[in-house]
C-alpha cells in the first residue's frame, strides 16, 4: 500500500493502536488532521471517500509538558523518530515512522503554527479521541491557501455537526468567534475561506440539494456569529493596518 491511499484502514489501526498505548500511560493525545475528520464524521466520511481524499498519515495534538514521554512511547512501539526536525528552532513537534517507512505520525506540542498559531493549551479534555470539532474546523479554516482536501474536510464536518455555543458534538462558534475577533489577522483569513468553501461547495455532485441547503446555512451562521462578537484592543489595532503588512505566514517560514 502506498503511503497515499484512500482506505482509512491502515491509519485508523495506527491511530487505535497508539491511543491506546497513550491511555495506558496516562499521556493526553488526541488525532487531528484528515483522519480525525474522518472518525467524527461517520454518518458522512463517505464524502471524503467518494472524492477521492487520500489519507497520508497519522498526526496527534499533544502537550508540551509531555513531550519526553510521547517520544519515548513511540519508540518502545517500534517507531523511528526524524531527527531533523530537532534541528528546526523554537518547533514543537515530532515526526515517527514506521520501520518500513510507510506509515507515518506527526505530533504538535501546545500549538497548530502554520499560516496562523491555533493555541491547543487546555483544551485536548474538551473531546476524545479527536480534537473538538471547532478546532478541527479551525485547524482548516487557518490557511491561508487553502486547497481541495481542506475545503472537502470542512464541507463534510459542517454537514456532519450542528453549530451553537458548546462542545457536545456541536462545532462551538462561540469560541470560534472569540478567538478570531481577537486576532485579526485570523479572523481575516478565517472569514475568507468560510465564503471559499461556500462557493466551492456548489463543486461537489457527492453533496445533494439537501446538503448544501444545510452546509450553506451553516457557513452562514458562523460567519453572522464571527461578526457579531465584539473585537479586542489588539483587533482593532492590527486592523488600522490591514493588508498593507501580511496577516498570515508561509508554511516554508515555520516548517
Amino acid at each position: 500500500m502506498p503511503p497515499d491511499h484512500p482506505d482509512p484502514k491502515p491509519f485508523l489501526e495506527q491511530a487505535t493502536k497508539i491511543l491506546g498505548e497513550a491511555k495506558e500511560r496516562n499521556l493526553t493525545l488526541r488525532v487531528i488532521g484528515a483522519l480525525a475528520f474522518h472518525i467524527h464524521c461517520p454518518k458522512f466520511n463517505y464524502i471524503q471517500l467518494e472524492t477521492g481524499r487520500f489519507f497520508t498519515d497519522v498526526d496527534f495534538m499533544a502537550y508540551v509538558e509531555e513531550q519526553g514521554e510521547t517520544e519515548r512511547m513511540f519508540k518502545e512501539l517500534g517507531y523511528l523518530d526524524d531527527p531533523r526536525i530537532k534541528t528546526v528552532p523554537g518547533l514543537r513537534r515530532s515526526i515517527f515512522f514506521t520501520a518500513d517507512h510507510r506509515l507515518h505520525s506527526d505530533v504538535f506540542y501546545d500549538v497548530l503554527e502554520f499560516s496562523h498559531t491555533i493555541d491547543f493549551r487546555g483544551r485536548l479534555a474538551i473531546d476524545s479521541p479527536t480534537i473538538s470539532l471547532v478546532d478541527l474546523l479551525l485547524e482548516k479554516m487557518q490557511i491561508f491557501r487553502l486547497n481541495e482536501k481542506d475545503v472537502i474536510d470542512t464541507l463534510m464536518l459542517v454537514r456532519e455537526h450542528d453549530v451553537g455555543s458548546h462542545d457536545d458534538e456541536t462545532i462551538n462558534i462561540d469560541y470560534m468567534a472569540k478567538v478570531c475577533k481577537a486576532d485579526w489577522g485570523l479572523w481575516k483569513t478565517v472569514t475568507a475561506n468560510l465564503e471559499k468553501v461556500d462557493t466551492l461547495g456548489d463543486d461537489y455532485a457527492v453533496l445533494t440539494a439537501e446538503d448544501r441547503k444545510i452546509v450553506r446555512s451553516r457557513l452562514a451562521e458562523i460567519a453572522a456569529r464571527i461578526d457579531r462578537e465584539p473585537t479586542t484592543l489588539g483587533w482593532r489595532i492590527r486592523s488600522r493596518i490591514g493588508e498593507r503588512i501580511k496577516w498570515y505566514n508561509d508554511v516554508d517560514e515555520v516548517m
